[in-house]
C-alpha cells in the first residue's frame, strides 16, 4: 500500500514539473531563512540596528522575502522585525495626496474647444495591492485622471460643463475611483478648477454683454429724462 502511494506521488510529480519546482523552491527557502535567523543571531547586537524597523502611525511597510509577500499583510505602525540580506521593504504612505491635473483641451459635444483643469484627492487604502498591482499608483492615477476628464467633458456642452461643474466632478470621482480600486487606490474628491474659453469666444461673449448693457441703458436713459422733466 505504501508503495502504491509512493509511486502515485512520483507520477503526480512526473506529470506536474512545477509542482517540483515550487517544492524545490520552498526547501532552498527555508534554508535560507533558518542561515539568515543564524546570522542574525550571532551578530547581536550589531544585527539589531538592520533587523528592526519603524514605521510611523501614517505609513505602512510591504515586506518582501525571497521575492514573495509576507502573510499578514503589510506591516506597522510601529517597530517589527526583519530578516538581513532576504527581506525587502518597501514603505507606503497612507495620507491623502493631492495633485493638479494639467490643463486639457477638450472639445465639447456643441464643437467647442475649451481648456479644464482639475485638482484630484486621493489615498492609498490597501498598501499591499498598490505594491503589486501597479508600477507607479500616483503617475498612473494621474493619467487616467485626466484621461477621465477628457472622456465626461467631450459629452458634454459648454452650457452643461458651466452648469454643473459639481455633478460631473462626482461622476468623474465615481468612474475614477472604480479604475483604481484594484491599484489599492481611493479617490476621495475632484474638484474642476477653471472652465477657459477659446479667446475669440470670450471676446464675443464679452462683446455681446456690452451690448445688451448699452440697449438696456440707452432705453432707460429717455425715460430718466421724462421723469425729471415731469418733475419740473
Amino acid at each position: 500500500m505504501a508503495e502504491e502511494i509512493t509511486k502515485q506521488q512520483r507520477t503526480s510529480l512526473i506529470e506536474n514539473p512545477t509542482e517540483v519546482q515550487e517544492h524545490q523552491n520552498d526547501i532552498c527557502s527555508s534554508l535560507l531563512v533558518i542561515l539568515s535567523y543564524f546570522l542574525a543571531f550571532i551578530s547581536f547586537p550589531i544585527s539589531f540596528i538592520f533587523c528592526f524597523k519603524v514605521v510611523q502611525e501614517y505609513e505602512r511597510a510591504v515586506i518582501f522575502r525571497l521575492g514573495r509577500n509576507l502573510s499578514g499583510g503589510a506591516k506597522g505602525p510601529g517597530l517589527f522585525f526583519v530578516l538581513p540580506c532576504i527581506d525587502e521593504i518597501t514603505t507606503i504612505d497612507l495620507r491623502t495626496v493631492t495633485f493638479d491635473v494639467p490643463p486639457q483641451e477638450i472639445l465639447t459635444k456643441d464643437s467647442v474647444t475649451i481648456t479644464v483643469d482639475a485638482v484630484v484627492y486621493y489615498r492609498i487604502f490597501d498598501p499591499v495591492r498598490s505594491v503589486n498591482k501597479v508600477a507607479n499608483a500616483q503617475y498612473s492615477t494621474r493619467l487616467l485622471a485626466a484621461t477621465s476628464l477628457r472622456n465626461i467633458l467631450g459629452t458634454k456642452t459648454l452650457q452643461e460643463i458651466l452648469v454643473d461643474k459639481e455633478s460631473l466632478a462626482l461622476r468623474m470621482q465615481n468612474m475614477l475611483d472604480l479604475a483604481t480600486d484594484d491599484w489599492g487606490v481611493k479617490v476621495e474628491r475632484i474638484e474642476l478648477k477653471d472652465v477657459r474659453l477659446p479667446v475669440a469666444m470670450a471676446l464675443c461673449i464679452s462683446t455681446g454683454r456690452r451690448t445688451s448693457f448699452n440697449s438696456i441703458l440707452s432705453t432707460l436713459t429717455p425715460q430718466s429724462s421724462v421723469a425729471k422733466s415731469s418733475m419740473f
